[in-house]
């Protein structure tokens, strides 16, 4: 199968000599997949608005673009991953630690300091995917070692305690108070490396392999690719993603602490599924993140004005997920469901 056959939102898949065939069909079918999460998200504004009319007035959108931009691009990273057909249970947490460090750093170097945060997380997505690789360790039981490693490491070197900062802060805050055409920067950041990601996976070779891997492995294989690179680079990108949330969270609290954003975990997991990209991989890619990161974002909204306890959200995205992976799943793929 040539790799060029696969792209964002594709319908191609690889030949029926080369992928698994079971009994048994999808209960979406792609173009629903595809399409659904678009409906929902402008029905759930629609019905937010309808009980909150100044939800969509502008200063209401900016905030809520401004909240979404770390968990965006939490959730562009985990899509890498999942194209692949991996997970990352890891990226929240080393988020948290990214802003521990640049807490500690920016104050010592500035920009070199904030750019060294980028290159350590980046190198730490790395190390997942090498390990996942070369040592053939399911993403899942990796990820989730590195989980409690990384929270250990962060709690450790932040003396388990919020660290202000106070010098070297101009060197990450423009992210929070400048505006482009009126919308925050940080948003306009998240949204642009969205769209960034989109056309490179589309006119790149190396971006469409992605969808390769996760729609059969052993094809891409067999044509040619490198997928062990592949895992690496995904997992890399996955933690520059996580970099980059990192300095939006701590723009925005003027800190950094060692749980700041594992509450967005579950919520970019969540972000990648209901979008439309299948956990099995090979299908969705980052627009259809961004529907899912804001039908999410939507979603809180929904259930403030409702009157939901917030402690109540992370029951919501749990069962959002089972929910969206019961009825996206491809079952022709699995000869198993383990």
């Amino acid at each position: 199968m040539s790799t060029a056959q696969v792209s964002e939102g594709s319908e191609s898949t690889a030949p029926a000599s080369q992928v698994p065939t079971t009994p048994g069909a999808p209960r979406l079918s792609r173009r629903l997949i595809a399409v659904i999460p678009t409906a929902v998200l402008v029905l759930l504004v629609l019905l937010v608005a309808s009980q909150r009319p100044s939800f969509l007035g502008a200063t209401s959108l900016r905030t809520l673009l401004e909240g979404a931009a770390p968990l965006l691009l939490l959730a562009l990273g985990q899509t890498f991953v999942i194209l692949t057909g991996g997970i990352d249970l890891s990226q929240a947490v080393l988020a948290s630690f990214g802003t521990v460090l640049l807490a500690l750093w920016l104050p010592i170097g500035g920009p070199a300091g904030a750019l060294a945060v980028l290159v350590a997380l980046t190198l730490a997505g790395t190390l997942n995917g090498l390990v996942c690789a070369y040592a053939q360790i399911p993403s899942f039981v990796v990820t989730l070692g590195t989980m409690g490693l990384w929270a250990g490491v962060a709690l450790t070197v932040s003396g388990s305690s919020t660290i202000s900062i106070t010098k070297g802060y101009d060197t990450i805050f423009w992210l929070r108070d400048l505006r482009v055409a009126g919308l925050p920067v940080s948003a306009v950041l998240a949204i642009g490396a969205v769209v960034l990601a989109a056309v490179l996976m589309k006119v790149l070779s190396r971006g469409r392999s992605l969808h390769a891997m996760g729609l059969a492995e052993r094809a891409a294989q067999m044509s040619g690719t490198r997928t062990f690179r592949m895992r690496v680079l995904a997992f890399s990108l996955s933690g520059l993603c996580a970099g980059l949330a990192a300095m939006v969270l701590a723009a925005s609290q003027f800190s950094g602490a060692p749980a700041l954003a594992d509450s967005l975990q579950l919520p970019s997991i969540a972000a990648v599924v209901v979008g439309g990209t299948l956990i099995t991989g090979g299908i969705g890619g980052p627009l259809r993140t961004l529907v899912g990161a804001l039908l999410v974002v939507v979603l809180r909204v929904g259930m403030s004005v409702a009157g939901v306890p917030p402690s109540y959200e992370q029951i919501v995205y749990g069962t959002v997920i089972v929910a969206a992976v019961a009825l996206t799943l491809d079952r022709r793929r699995m000869d198993i469901v383990k």
